[in-house]
């Protein structure tokens, strides 16, 4: 199943396209959305040196049925949002892609991280060309639990976590490769070499799961 990033560029006609492009410095973080057919709801936290322009600003707004201040903290202001202005999320509904939250938005741009089949996020690209709304895939990979529970054979894993409850890993470190290696009755050279294709596959793993997508993110 496909662990997808998106960022994708807000229309024009949104209240949060405005004001997010008024104030390109401020990160909108979307907490939560309730989505309807001509209404949505959003509780959003932003932080700005001065956020009473910015709230002002999107109460002003024609598409704006409601703005309930929930919380404000010096820089950092929550509140609730109900816009007559749901279109962004249409694509989502049509296409069955589950909302994830938190999500951020920042000078027009909002950044979506979603886990769906394959299937749909295809659906959604359909569904975003056929409102207009530009966006970007920044990465896709697979997301299978049973390659990480099948990571380590079972003699691996056992040598693996004694190393790591012995404090192998400690930084400084707590137990030589020869406590180790004690402490299963083995010899220090058998240990090296299990734990050595232990931690081949562990970095393989991460490398494959994490580091590309990290690097698509710079």
């Amino acid at each position: 199943m496909p662990r997808a990033k998106l960022t994708v560029q807000l229309p024009e006609s949104l209240w949060i396209h405005e004001i997010s492009t008024a104030y390109p410095d401020t990160t909108f973080r979307v907490s939560s959305v309730l989505p309807g057919s001509d209404v949505a709801i959003g509780v959003i936290e932003l932080a700005a040196s001065n956020p009473v322009p910015i709230l002002a600003a999107i109460d002003e707004r024609s598409d704006i049925r409601d703005l309930e201040l929930l919380w404000k903290h010096d820089e950092t202001a929550l509140l609730q949002v109900e816009t007559s202005n749901p279109s962004l999320l249409v694509p989502m509904q049509q296409a069955g892609v589950p909302m994830e939250a938190p999500f951020a938005v920042e000078d027009g741009v909002v950044t979506w991280e979603l886990t769906t089949s394959a299937d749909r996020l295809s659906m959604l690209g359909d569904a975003f060309d056929e409102h207009g709304i530009e966006y970007h895939i920044e990465y896709v990979h697979a997301v299978a639990a049973s390659d990480a529970e099948n990571l380590l054979t079972d003699r691996q894993l056992e040598v693996f976590r004694t190393a790591l409850e012995a404090g192998y890993y400690d930084v400084p470190r707590e137990a030589t490769l020869t406590d180790v290696a004690s402490a299963l009755g083995v010899t220090k050279s058998t240990c090296s070499d299990v734990l050595h294709r232990a931690e081949s596959a562990i970095a393989h793993w991460f490398a494959d799961e994490r580091v590309d997508s990290i690097s698509h993110d710079r």
